[in-house]
């Protein structure tokens, strides 16, 4: 097909109209409503001693607002996925997704309790979640709708690939060294923060350049990497409204950053109420990395489980498998960072039980996406790994 033809098929650039629809401006205002009221009489309604009542219309109105912002960042960014195609699209909603979570972990750090290892209750939440919870539902809802569902086999893999490197060296190999405690030793820290941001970083450059078709739909009944190349998806129909529609685009990325920032802003006041609600309910700390994840991913599990329902098992496997990886490759070099500087204990290494779970869930990742086609079957299992996690973190 010609690009004058791709040209023609594309549609309009968007109206003011779609571009600030109701539910957006309602978002907006909420989010920023909520930022102002706490920035007036945050600081009298979460000094102790904190009132019950008080701290849980505090945290439902904080999580409920912090939630509904996060909806509306994946509603920014999915627009721009579809107007920019794949993998760029997906990139900037992990990369919006996985920022919002380290603002959040970061002020549970810097909160007023000592919280260690909420970087890796966080990494390791999201592990079970997206790997497990979100993924099993992908299968096993696209499975029985469509049968068995196609993906690229080879974008898939990079994903686990990059998924055992960077979870064995942050959350495994901190255990076996002199520190004795799952802890790296400041030298250690820096350069393995930086191995993992200049590994990522390269990971995206070629994911979005020379390997960008890895991490493409195959055209329906392609069973190899050959036809895929053949294919006319690689050649002009990535991001064939990009250029007609750049005002649109723009406007989009400045109302995300308008619903990022009240995130920003409110994350230390739900900080001081995780830690305050998880000690005084004597509840596992693990709990408030859980409720970090459930936070962050909820409207990306949205789209990603709304992906398999329409036959789009790559771009499940993108925000699935790379939400995890973003997930490592930003949030492990942010906590160490944060840790140097302030002066915090980071312990990253995860326990035993945890490790085990960690190596099944790559193990049965692995086996999943080995093929070029998914099944509920493949579902069923993750779904019953996840139930597993659920259990051992309250009953162990």
């Amino acid at each position: 097909m010609s690009s004058p033809a791709i040209a023609n098929t594309s549609p309009s650039p968007a109206s003011l109209g779609e571009l600030f629809p109701k539910v957006t401006i309602a978002r907006l205002l909420i989010a920023w409503a909520v930022v102002i009221a706490f920035q007036i009489g945050g600081a009298s309604w979460l000094a102790e001693p904190i009132s019950p009542v008080v701290a849980i219309v505090c945290f439902v109105v904080l999580f409920a607002t912090i939630l509904t912002a996060a909806f509306g960042v994946v509603r920014e960014a999915d627009h721009l996925a579809h107007q920019l195609g794949e993998p760029y699209g997906t990139l900037i909603l992990t990369l919006s997704i996985v920022s919002i979570e380290v603002i959040l972990i970061a002020a549970v750090m810097l909160g007023p309790g000592e919280a260690p290892t909420i970087g890796r209750d966080s990494i390791f939440a999201v592990m079970m979640i997206i790997l497990n919870l979100v993924t099993g539902i992908c299968l096993l809802v696209g499975g029985l709708r469509y049968g068995e569902q196609e993906y690229n086999a080879q974008g898939a893999l990079a994903y686990v690939s990059m998924t055992v490197l960077l979870t064995g060296t942050a959350l495994v190999l901190p255990n076996t060294l002199s520190t004795g405690n799952g802890t790296f030793w400041p030298a250690q820290a820096v350069a393995f923060a930086a191995f993992t941001v200049v590994l990522y970083g390269a990971f995206l450059l070629m994911q979005m350049r020379g390997y960008r078709r890895l991490f493409m739909q195959p055209e329906p009944g392609a069973l190899s990497i050959s036809v895929q190349k053949g294919s006319g998806q690689d050649a002009g129909a990535a991001h064939p409204k990009s250029v007609l529609d750049t005002r649109g685009n723009i406007i989009r990325s400045i109302t995300l950053v308008g619903m990022m920032l009240p995130i920003i802003l409110l994350a230390h006041d739900l900080a001081i109420l995780i830690d305050h609600g998880i000690e005084l309910a004597g509840a596992p700390v693990a709990l408030g990395g859980v409720l970090i994840a459930i936070i962050v991913f909820t409207p990306e599990s949205i789209t990603a489980i709304k992906a398999a329902l329409r036959n789009e098992m790559q771009r499940a496997v993108n925000l699935c498998l790379g939400a995890f990886v973003s997930t490592v490759g930003l949030t492990v070099p942010a906590v160490l960072v944060v840790g140097l500087v302030t002066g915090k204990t980071v312990v990253l290494g995860i326990t035993p039980t945890e490790t085990v779970l960690l190596l099944l869930t790559i193990g049965l990742t692995a086996f999943t996406f080995l093929g070029q086609r998914t099944s509920a079957v493949q579902g069923l299992m993750h779904l019953m790994l996840f139930a597993v996690f659920s259990v051992l973190l309250f009953v162990s």
